[in-house]
């Protein structure tokens, strides 16, 4: 495997994390908190390992090709849909790391009243991030393969 490669690996990963996020909302609302727990512990590696994975490759396509990222430029005319879910991933992205810190920090204290307060906002803003990761990896790599 190469670091070309691991796009589709941040895709799928992004993908698990919607998964365990669903489930585990889904679990906390019929009162199974182990389960929830347990699905929001495989969220957040989930998610840390795709930072990683994230991380490594854009440091790799600095080294190999002087950019860090991908240039979305055709078609011309989707471009501008594209940088709107581009930015809005981005700012959701930067708002989850304190976001998901703080939810957690509140459940493994058990101050259960304010995790539940900051998770109405952490969960949707999670969800975002990594369904809109998914979506730009489907309009980069697959829908609009950019050269």
């Amino acid at each position: 495997m190469s670091f070309t490669d691991l796009p589709v690996v941040n895709a799928g990963l992004n993908g698990l994390s919607v998964v365990w996020l669903t489930a585990g909302f889904g679990f906390i609302k019929r009162g199974r908190k182990i389960a929830h727990r347990n699905c929001m512990i495989a969220a957040l590696v989930t998610s840390t390992l795709f930072l990683a994975c994230y991380l490594i490759y854009h440091y790799q396509m600095k080294q190999a090709y002087g950019e860090a990222h991908t240039r979305f430029l055709e078609p011309a005319w989707f471009r501008p849909i594209y940088l709107v879910v581009l930015f809005t991933h981005l700012l959701g992205a930067f708002a989850i790391v304190p976001l998901v810190i703080l939810t957690t920090t509140r459940a493994l204290r058990e101050r259960f009243d304010a995790h539940k307060k900051i998770a109405r906002w952490t969960l949707p803003v999670w969800m975002y991030v990594s369904v809109t990761g998914v979506v730009i990896y489907l309009l980069l790599y697959q829908i609009f393969p950019q050269r």
